[in-house]
């Protein structure tokens, strides 16, 4: 007889370590699964920026496979940690947020989340709330499980040691209190990324020193960017954020490598591992255009965030700009009250709101990407005449109609 028990479990291990790095340890994880019992399964996010990019969702994704196959999902904002400053990757020392800016982002995060999570069985918690109960001897028995030798084993830590960069005290105490979170929240499984795999770990050590099971660890990797190299960054400007306009998204995914778009179909599509396999053999054999299996992703990227009517606009606002080569029908419009005869260009995109400072605008000038009437300008010191209207566009997709009066 077949053991539709184990299939069972096979099948939610398939689901769960999908495009996963690190699965520590699978023999784990399966017991965990087989004892039949919802899961604790923790992710945690500083509020560290407002906006979250398709790069974040790559874990929440993760943990929306936990959720649909009825495990509990702790969503955990690191309001206090938050004011210390994740050191995992920085060749310095992270300035901490003020309790204002954790506010403000913990909001926006809980905000975009539910995008994807269903809010009915998502537990949001605040480390705040069991990290600020603890005494001075509790904080001195965490430091006590680790050594600072071992702190050093790091490469961030180890790096900036070697080059004398300072590292601060408090910054070998923000793993041991992202370890005691899964002490505090009794969690089974932790997700996070792959930079942050010394941290999971922290969690599994400092569990077994207060006597509890050890978590499963699930790390993920880091979401290459629209150049296909880098991580997706804001700061490098080859992110697709979330709260981005539908026909933005739709089209920097369709402006991502072949390649690269089947990397996105495995870490965010909903599709089945057998859906994405037969799209790619299809891609191979020929049976299916590349743009065509593209499109599909974008539809569905961008349904999950505008909804589908809104998709579909966007695909409609896709071909209609760039098959076409036309302006979209609607177009926003920006009236200028100039100073003088002339405008500076990287002034005038910033305020007709086409990008978000004078420094994205002479980077979009230098790459040959703003137009003003269809003709190129590469000129970052280029006045425009501040007179009638012109239609500009910056990249692929920003169009403004701007008025001058």
């Amino acid at each position: 007889m077949t053991d539709t028990k184990n299939q069972d479990i096979d099948s939610q291990l398939a689901l769960i370590t999908r495009g996963a790095v690190d699965v520590i340890s699978e023999e784990e994880l399966r017991e965990k699964l087989a004892s039949g019992r919802p899961l604790r399964v923790k992710a945690g996010f500083d509020p560290t920026a407002p906006d979250l990019h398709l790069g974040h969702t790559v874990l929440i994704h993760k943990l929306k496979h936990f959720q649909d196959l009825g495990h509990h999902i702790l969503f955990l904002i690191g309001d206090f940690t938050g004011m210390i400053g994740d050191p995992t990757g920085k060749s310095e020392t992270r300035p901490p947020l003020t309790p204002e800016e954790v506010k403000r982002n913990a909001r926006t995060y809980q905000d975009q989340i539910f995008r994807i999570l269903d809010p009915e069985k998502t537990e949001v918690v605040f480390n705040s709330k069991w990290l600020n109960r603890l005494s001075p001897q509790d904080f001195i028995r965490l430091a006590a499980q680790q050594t600072v030798a071992r702190m050093l084993e790091r490469d961030d830590f180890k790096k900036r040691f070697a080059s004398g960069s300072p590292i601060g005290i408090h910054e070998f105490l923000y793993p041991l209190m992202q370890g005691y979170d899964s002490v505090a929240l009794e969690a089974d499984v932790e997700v996070g990324g792959t930079d942050q795999l010394f941290n999971l770990l922290m969690g599994r050590t400092l569990q077994k020193a207060w006597g509890k099971p050890q978590q499963a660890v699930l790390t993920m990797p880091l979401l290459e960017g629209l150049d296909g190299v880098n991580k997706m960054s804001k700061s490098l400007g080859n992110y697709i954020g979330i709260t981005e306009k539908p026909e933005d998204i739709y089209g920097k995914l369709m402006s991502v490598s072949d390649q690269l778009m089947f990397r996105y179909y495995e870490l965010l599509s909903d599709l089945s591992t057998a859906e994405i396999e037969a799209l790619k053999a299809g891609v191979a054999a020929g049976r299916e255009h590349p743009k065509a299996v593209k499109q599909k992703l974008a539809r569905e990227i961008c349904a999950r965030f505008h909804g589908r009517d809104a998709a579909e606009k966007a695909e409609a606002h896709f071909e209609t700009v760039f098959r076409k080569h036309e302006a979209p029908d609607e177009v926003p419009e920006y009236r200028c009250q100039a100073d003088g005869d002339t405008v500076w260009l990287p002034r005038l995109l910033v305020d007709a709101g086409l990008v978000k400072g004078t420094g994205e605008a002479r980077r979009m000038i230098k790459q040959n990407a703003v137009s003003l009437d269809g003709e190129k300008v590469g000129d970052i010191d280029f006045e425009v005449p501040a007179g009638g209207e012109i239609l500009v566009k910056v990249g692929k997709r920003r169009f403004c109609r701007i008025r001058f009066s």
